[in-house]
């Protein structure tokens, strides 16, 4: 039904695109309603989780951190209880920063499959984010490893995460990702080459982002607050060892 997405407008649970259908943002050909597409779930095979993409933000909230203390802090109850996986990793941004998994995913050296034009694929969270047009998200998959999370929030942000950066130790080394800090969730590869000095890797990670001004925050803000992020999830990371 999806095909290769052209005209089509993906529905899970609704928190940003009925919305923006009712402002007048979203003018679809057609709407494609996933609550009843059987994606949601989430499934363990050893330490590997496998999370359905229409599987709502709030049955994350017993997974290890990142994902758990991510969840804990995209927007209120009633909307992690509707927004689902797949659309959260779809958002972009709009006036402030959604999309607030992706960072966490990311970190956590996950992969999406998806399906849309040229058929089902498997991509790495980063490689899917840079092309995610016209593509439905089926479910994302990663290996569990320790993990950290530490966000910026501001009550007059009205439940946005105007910035967060995630820390996870896997096989390979930490891994380091922010939200709020570009167009969707980056990695922060200069920030791992030193993230056994978290001042450093705080300071290096200014080398991997695309800060903006938006509704919640402006860039500067932004710069002269990711060093401390990132300092703080290393050290989180450092004392969950």
């Amino acid at each position: 039904m999806f095909g290769d997405g052209d005209g089509t407008l993906v529905v899970g649970g609704g928190t940003i695109v009925v919305p923006n259908i009712q402002l007048g943002f979203e003018r679809p050909a057609t709407a494609l309603m996933l609550h009843r597409a059987g994606l949601g779930g989430i499934a363990r095979d050893g330490g590997r989780v496998t999370i359905g993409a229409g599987t709502p933000l709030a049955e994350l909230a017993g997974l290890p951190d990142p994902v758990a203390s991510c969840v804990a802090h995209i927007a209120d109850g009633e909307v992690r209880r509707q927004a689902t996986v797949g659309g959260n990793l779809c958002a972009a941004n709009f006036e402030a920063p959604r999309g607030d998994l992706q960072g966490v995913m990311i970190a956590l050296g996950a992969h999406v499959r998806s399906a849309g034009k040229g058929g089902e694929r498997t991509e790495p969270v980063e490689d899917f984010l840079a092309q995610r047009a016209g593509r439905l998200v089926l479910d994302v998959a990663y290996d569990e490893a320790p993990g950290a999370y530490a966000y910026l929030d501001r009550q007059h942000t009205h439940e946005y995460t105007a910035l967060a950066v995630s820390a996870v130790r896997g096989a390979d080394g930490i891994r380091l990702a922010a939200t709020g800090a570009g167009p969707h969730g980056l990695r922060l590869p200069s920030a791992e080459a030193k993230a056994d000095d978290p001042e450093a890797a705080g300071r290096a990670a200014l080398a991997d982002v695309q800060l903006a001004d938006d509704a919640v925050a402006s860039a500067w803000y932004r710069e002269q607050t990711l060093p401390i992020l990132v300092r703080r999830a290393l050290e989180q990371l450092r004392e969950a060892a």
